[in-house]
């Protein structure tokens, strides 16, 4: 069986999930200025490896990566919130505001909106 990984890879601003060779999906994102806050903007899994539960594999890697680093999140993608109400372990990790200069669709899960996003109709890959 192939190996997966995540890894950040900070000259092109994602996080890239690999398995064996393969280059399986990124999680685009961008250090807000003058703060600790990632946006996690963009979860793309390739088509041919869709369906197969890769891009939770993708946002989990990645948001254990920032935890380590100790870094606060801002879910921008709507995929990384549906995954964040779902497995709320990583809810302590979202920022309590939209960091300056960034643009967002919604807001972020919160204690009291985590059943709404775990059952929101995103789909699995985006």
């Amino acid at each position: 069986m192939d190996t997966s990984l995540v890894s950040d890879d900070p000259s092109n601003s994602r996080f890239v999930l690999t398995v064996g060779d393969a280059l399986v999906g990124i999680l685009a994102y961008e250090v807000a200025p003058d703060s600790d806050t990632v946006v996690l903007q963009h979860t793309v899994v390739k088509e041919e490896f869709g369906d197969h539960g890769w891009a939770a594999v993708l946002v989990r890697g990645a948001l254990d990566i920032l935890r380590i680093g100790d870094l606060s999140i801002w879910p921008q993608c709507s995929y990384v919130r549906r995954f964040i109400g779902a497995n709320i372990e990583y809810l302590a990790m979202v920022a309590d505001q939209a960091p300056a200069g960034s643009v967002t669709a919604a807001s972020p899960p919160s204690s009291t909106t985590t059943g709404a996003w775990s059952l929101a109709p995103f789909p699995l890959r985006s």
